[in-house]
């Protein structure tokens, strides 16, 4: 028995991140995982802006040491296919210039890049890593939680921080965070080498098509002429339509609109399939002595499907409280609701925002009227790639008011509303 005042359990991005946070701020931790690394994560392989962001606020040198290990694909923007099939291309930057080792975004294969974060683990001498560990329980105990490893060992922690993804076991049995289906996404991957038609600056797509709303096929470019392609639904609509997403997949690939670009192309994995907890459910991710991050915490964006940003952002919130926990030797569950708190303010808004506007695109007429607007008018294209970076900016997408000003516009011009939202 070994006691420690943090253990955290899932070495994926969530978990890695809350250890290096704490590593950074001089805490030491365990962190435990069942599986060995590298191993593949079923994932659509898109790391947004604030993973980089993150990390260089610990050290800048991290995301170098990525770049040079994996050499992920840069990525500049997105490319929108509404229904109407009219091309929206939305850079993250307005008038960016490609700069080596300095794109907002990236694509990686999730074998590579949660090896490459086990590899910044090892690093930090204060960070207790365990591997090929599975736990079988977790007892809490007066002054925390016992957890118990299948080969014997044991940890008596004050805090438990549990970043073990989307089948989290502490989540449901101990958190009682149950699976919702209306608020839970279907998904399936296939790994391609030689699509083409690619943009030159590497946009990531998404693809709304009319028999698969809410949701989207999306193909992504990787290094090595290699592509992520993928389809992903909400499960109770999966459900409600009967679909099977793994033999929709092969069909889209194969239809008109995309059998061009995949007529030199060669699969190089079969289809896999995998479950996203949404964080469009409001839902309370701490108590007495734990803290969920990352997908154990559902808190996936219900919009893009996209979790390793919000899963690191957990995972440093995580660790900047508790390291308020140690200073005053407080671990429960009042203490521990700042971190709700901050979730809530920090990336709750953001989740909310992206659950209204899937709501809305359900709706073929409202999205393909409202792209259409966007299509014609370049100023609103250059508004919408700020909303990137600018969040009161784009709460306005979802405000009737917004779009109705932009119509009684002239083109070329943005309502008033529009330009005070920076």
């Amino acid at each position: 028995m070994t006691s420690t005042p943090i253990v955290i359990i899932g070495a994926g991005p969530a978990g890695a991140a809350t250890a290096l946070r704490l590593s950074y701020l001089g805490i030491p931790s365990v962190l435990i995982d069942k599986a060995t690394f590298p191993r593949d994560k079923i994932c659509g392989d898109a790391i947004s802006g604030k993973v980089p962001t993150l990390f260089n606020r610990l050290d800048p040198a991290i995301m170098d040491r990525f770049r040079s290990r994996f050499q992920p694909s840069d990525v500049w923007g997105i490319r929108f296919y509404p229904p109407s099939k009219k091309l929206i291309e939305l850079p993250f930057k307005i008038g960016y210039e490609r700069v080596p080792d300095e794109a907002p975004g990236y694509v990686s294969k999730r074998i590579d890049f949660d090896a490459f974060l086990i590899e910044e683990v090892r690093r930090r001498p204060d960070i207790d890593l365990h591997l090929d560990t599975e736990i079988v329980s977790t007892e809490h105990t007066e002054n925390g939680y016992r957890i118990t490893a299948k080969n014997g060992r044991s940890w008596d922690a004050n805090l438990l921080i549990d970043g073990s993804g989307a089948h989290s076991r502490f989540s449901r049995h101990e958190a009682g965070q149950e699976v919702d289906k209306d608020h839970h996404a279907a998904a399936v991957r296939q790994y391609y080498r030689g699509v083409t038609g690619f943009h030159p600056d590497n946009f990531i797509e998404l693809h709304f098509l009319d028999d698969y709303n809410p949701g989207y096929f999306w193909i992504f470019p990787l290094p090595n002429g290699e592509a992520n392609v993928g389809l992903g639904m909400r499960s109770d609509i999966v459900k409600k339509k009967g679909l099977n997403l793994r033999k929709e997949l092969p069909k889209i690939i194969a239809s008109e609109a995309f059998r061009e670009r995949f007529a030199h192309a060669t699969p190089i994995e079969k289809i896999t399939g995998y479950g996203l907890p949404l964080g469009s459910k409001e839902r309370t991710l701490s108590g007495d002595h734990y803290l969920l991050t990352g997908d154990a915490g559902h808190l996936i964006d219900p919009l893009t499907g996209e979790g390793i940003g919000n899963a690191v952002y957990s995972g440093f919130i995580a660790a900047e409280l508790a390291e308020k926990c140690l200073a005053v030797q407080r671990f429960d569950a009042a203490f521990l609701s700042a971190y709700d708190v901050r979730i809530e303010r920090v990336l709750r808004t953001e989740l909310r925002l992206s659950y209204r506007m899937q709501q809305i695109m359900q709706y073929k007429w409202i999205t393909n009227f409202l792209t259409g607007i966007v299509a014609a008018n370049p100023k609103v294209i250059e508004l919408l790639c700020r909303m990137y970076t600018d969040f009161e900016l784009r709460k306005q997408l979802v405000k009737p008011t917004f779009w109705w000003k932009l119509l009684r516009t002239k083109a070329g011009k943005l309502p008033a509303v529009a330009e005070k939202g920076g």
